[in-house]
């Protein structure tokens, strides 16, 4: 059926932000690979260990259907959003009409990397990431889940098992 890149931050991701949706995701026939900026034993905010497969800056989009971006605390304190890396994936997946997915602060990225002008989305209601996506030109909506053609936002963990579904939808799932 295809593979989903999934991305973390190397540390404070959110546990439930990835778990769930891979479960979602692995349930509905796709394989899942998850990225991070390095090697090392990723720690999530509430626990969590994930060895990454794969470093971002070795990832191509031309390899899946799907980038999946994990929000958490970690996302600004390793600065994903400024990472060239990161960014080139949100670019690379928007651009070849991949579905792009950020959850919590992590559609941060997304604004970062210039693709959310005059789309609708949503995340983490907190003053920095609704900022900045409203200076990317993003219409901002504070829905738990927001949707946009192959665009899928959510505002946190509550949202991450509909997140997940919303993913395999627009993955054809």
């Amino acid at each position: 059926m295809g593979k989903v890149l999934f991305v973390i931050a190397p540390s404070d991701f959110r546990d439930e932000e990835l778990s769930h949706p891979m479960q979602i995701i692995r349930a509905a026939g796709f394989q899942t690979v998850i990225a991070s900026t390095s090697m090392n034993e990723a720690k999530g905010m509430l626990g969590a260990r994930v060895k990454p497969d794969i470093l971002v800056s070795n990832a191509s989009m031309k390899d899946y259907a799907a980038v999946v971006f994990i929000g958490g605390q970690g996302v600004e304190t390793n600065d994903l959003p400024g990472n060239a890396d990161v960014v080139r994936l949100a670019r690379e997946a928007n651009s070849s009409g991949k579905v792009v997915a950020a959850v919590c602060i992590a559609p941060r990225i997304l604004a970062s990397a210039g693709i959310v002008k005059g789309r609708r989305v949503t995340s983490f209601a907190d003053d920095e990431t609704v900022s900045s996506l409203k200076r990317a030109g993003a219409n901002y909506t504070g829905r738990g889940v927001e949707v946009d053609g192959r665009m899928i936002t959510a505002d946190g963990p509550s949202s991450a098992r509909e997140f997940g579904e919303e993913i395999v939808k627009a993955l054809g799932g």
